[in-house]
């Protein structure tokens, strides 16, 4: 897996993905967890292409910041860049941005894991 893989996606603040709605706060501005998943759609987009059929990657760790409110209908973007591998531990840096500014930024952890084995252990 290389250094430097990258991916952005996106989303638009709808009533749906507020902290009022999600339960993670009481304002119609876009939630810190739906911040957090955008940027984990990111990172697990950016290396998806590169695993091993029959492979995935699963979140471990978010350290993050939210520092800017976002209110409904606000394009949001967010960004995963492949910083380390460390065997089948991969290392993102993840931003979001609301066009004009960052309004969020950290590091993300995700491992590759084979499907097959790791939905043996839900059951």
């Amino acid at each position: 897996m290389e250094i430097g893989l990258k991916n952005t996606s996106r989303t638009i603040v709808t009533e749906a993905n507020t902290a009022k709605v999600m339960g993670s706060g009481n304002l119609d501005v876009f939630a810190t967890p739906a911040m957090v998943a955008l940027m984990e759609n990111a990172a697990m987009n950016a290396v998806a292409s590169e695993l091993p059929n029959g492979s995935t990657t699963v979140g471990s760790l978010m350290n993050t910041s939210h520092i800017k409110p976002s209110g409904i209908g606000t394009t949001i973007t967010a960004t995963a860049e492949l910083i380390a591998v460390e065997g089948r531990k991969l290392t993102f840096h993840v931003s979001a941005s609301d066009g004009e500014s960052i309004i969020g930024e950290g590091e993300h952890v995700r491992f590759v894991v084979d499907i097959e084995r790791f939905m043996e252990k839900v059951k």
